[in-house]
């Protein structure tokens, strides 16, 4: 007889002691516990039959259990590989097969499926087995033919696995499989799967038309949460998203507690800009899933982007108290607290969160927050404060403060530049950071020996190389010297929007304005900000291009948070 296939191995061989097998008495000791592989399926509820095994088998059974549980995953393969080929008993080939795929040992895996196939022609079990390990190793067509035998036995098939594995597969793999299914979707028209599978076949061969025609035929009377959700995507890929969410409605309502479908649905009504409609349904999959903190945080940030503060802060606190320690939940909170105008409470929030992904963001929101509040003094306190409390983040520290402060009080940045030059001497960001805020404060010869200091440690350093050289064009000044500097840091970033737009401005500097308008046009094309754009119209209204001139000024400032350079420069041209 031939053990059946749901049983533990170990459990298998000491059984056997009992039912008349002659066994010696060097049997090794059993292990105190099974070994149970993470994908053995649970045991039949149907009694087990054993078969009878000769010593040397049952000894090498026992040792691959035993070597499993001590972590000998090589001694136990080996062993359950060897007695399969042996002994052909499916239990044992089934049980080699499952080893074998936990270890990543693919192709032994393939081998013990077909053995299992010879041994058992008819077992549906061994032929979806098969069929998958022979998609795994790209051979579709006869995994394809493995498969339509367990159609054919009217068992559980995983067509929609056989076409996930062709989706990687060339034109030509996959278009053979797809005639393979459609011929079996004609003897088959109320087969999920198979219509399933060809229209994700289809997806995949951009006929998307087709594949919606084919869902839509033959799977009106036998919809599944699967079909419903390909259905949505290949309309949202047609760019009718509100038909993508129609379908998905209708399939939530027919499968309410699917979370896959609702999650989809509730994500492309975000996308949609309809939160009020998302909330709903995160809401109902929180309710659903109620220990799932991803699900309660997305929950809480679609309450905050419909306006419903009070709702994301009381889900974000309730998510903090199952979940002290995520950061995530603690970031957003703050945001919530800013929102509602309950700045201490924001402050509070992001403090909390500790060293990790959150943590730089947090403190450049705080820094942000006091500054805007004209609390600077109170953020010099927390900062140094800070500082000493996460001393390897001490120059990062330093730099959001620095950038958060300039802006609003650049005196009071450089002063804080300097007290961090005195713990990171000549630290190159530092250097560059004082440089900028010299240029501000009207002292171009700190700006240049600050960055002629970071060339002197650097020479390759192209944003200094840069920002000198343009500093040197834009003051009209040396322009040889800030040419070849330039030209210096094109070299080492040729596709840098903000060295083009240098390299064109010391070309219209020395009179080059062809050359100067084709490197502004790159630079604008690949950054269009205010800068770039004055520049660029300045060379075009000195070539008597002035209807394009305005253009781009107009284009530049759409956006612009600050448009003074080009106001400035319209109002100087037409002076002129």
């Amino acid at each position: 007889m031939t053990a059946r296939s749901h049983h533990p191995l170990l459990a298998l061989a000491v059984s056997l002691l009992f039912t008349g097998c002659a066994v010696t008495n060097t049997t090794p000791e059993p292990p105190q516990a099974p070994l149970q592989s993470p994908v053995i399926p649970a045991p039949s509820e149907e009694p087990t039959v054993y078969g009878q095994f000769q010593a040397d088998t049952l000894y090498a059974l026992l040792a691959a259990e035993i070597a499993g549980q001590r972590n000998r995953f090589d001694i136990a393969l080996n062993n359950y590989l060897e007695q399969a080929v042996q002994t052909r008993d499916a239990g044992i080939i089934e049980r080699a097969m499952e080893i074998s795929e936990f270890l990543g040992a693919h192709q032994q895996a393939m081998d013990m499926a077909l053995l299992w196939t010879e041994v058992a022609p008819d077992n549906p079990d061994a032929l979806r087995a098969a069929a998958l390990q022979l998609a795994r190793a790209g051979q579709h067509d006869q995994a394809m033919r493995m498969m339509e035998q367990v159609l054919q036995l009217q068992d559980d098939t995983h067509f929609d696995l056989l076409a996930l594995t062709a989706l990687q597969a060339d034109s030509a793999t996959r278009t053979s499989m797809l005639d393979n299914l459609l011929a079996l979707l004609q003897r088959y028209p109320d087969n999920a799967q198979l219509s399933f599978a060809a229209a994700l076949l289809l997806q995949e061969e951009q006929r998307t038309d087709e594949a919606l025609e084919l869902l839509e035929e033959h799977t009106q009377h036998n919809r599944t949460t699967a079909s419903i959700m390909l259905q949505s995507r290949l309309h949202a890929g047609l760019g009718d998203v509100d038909e993508a969410i129609a379908v998905l409605q209708q399939g939530v309502a027919e499968f309410p507690e699917d979370g896959r479908m609702r999650l989809l649905l509730a994500r492309m009504l975000v996308s949609n800009g309809d939160h009020q409609a998302a909330t709903i349904h995160f809401r109902e999959l929180a309710r659903q899933n109620p220990e799932d903190d991803e699900i309660r945080l997305a929950l809480a940030l679609v309450e905050l982007e419909s306006g419903d503060t009070e709702a994301a802060i009381e889900d974000l606190q309730a998510l903090l108290e199952l979940d002290p320690g995520n950061a995530a939940a603690a970031y957003h909170l703050g945001t919530a607290h800013e929102r509602a105008g309950q700045w201490d409470a924001a402050i509070h929030a992001w403090q909390s969160i500790g060293a990790g992904e959150e943590f730089l963001p947090s403190r450049l929101r705080i820094s942000r927050l006091l500054v805007q509040r004209e609390r600077s003094d109170e953020l010099g306190t927390l900062m140094r404060s800070e500082r000493v409390n996460y001393p390897q983040q001490a120059l990062e520290l330093y730099l959001l403060e620095i950038e958060t402060l300039a802006p609003a009080d650049p005196q009071q940045a450089m002063q804080r530049t300097n007290e961090a030059l005195r713990q990171f001497e000549l630290n190159s960001n530092l250097l560059y950071t004082r440089a900028i805020l010299s240029e501000r404060l009207g002292d171009p010869a700190g700006l240049e020996a600050d960055l002629r200091l970071i060339l002197d440690q650097e020479p390759d350093n192209a944003m200094a190389l840069n920002a000198l050289g343009y500093t040197l064009a834009d003051r009209n000044e040396r322009l040889d010297e800030a040419l070849q500097l330039i030209e210096q840091a094109h070299e080492l970033k040729p596709d840098d929007p903000a060295i083009l737009d240098s390299l064109g401005w010391v070309h219209y500097r020395l009179g080059n304005l062809e050359q100067a308008e084709q490197l502004l046009r790159q630079a604008f094309s690949a950054y269009p900000d205010a800068e770039v754009g004055a520049h660029l119209g300045e060379v075009l209204w000195q070539q008597g291009k002035h209807r394009e001139a305005r253009a781009i000024w107009d284009e530049a400032a759409t956006d612009a948070e600050d448009t003074s350079l080009i106001d400035a420069t319209r109002k100087r041209l037409k002076g002129n």
